[in-house]
């Protein structure tokens, strides 16, 4: 599963971690977030993130 990042303060969804602020639990996929899920940090929305390649995730 990818991970994405706020272009804001970026924070990185983690599906393995999910978000406990929001109650979602590890193993959601980003994909399977509700549409009107927003940054646990900032409150950018869904639409802004983007996938992280493997080189930014290490």
């Amino acid at each position: 599963m990818k991970k994405y990042k706020c272009p804001f303060c970026g924070y990185v969804y983690d599906p393995e971690k999910g978000d406990e602020k929001h109650a979602i639990p590890a193993g959601c996929d980003f994909d399977d977030l509700p549409d009107n899920w927003r940054c646990p940090s900032c409150g950018a929305e869904k639409s802004y993130f983007y996938p992280l390649e493997e080189e930014e995730e290490k």
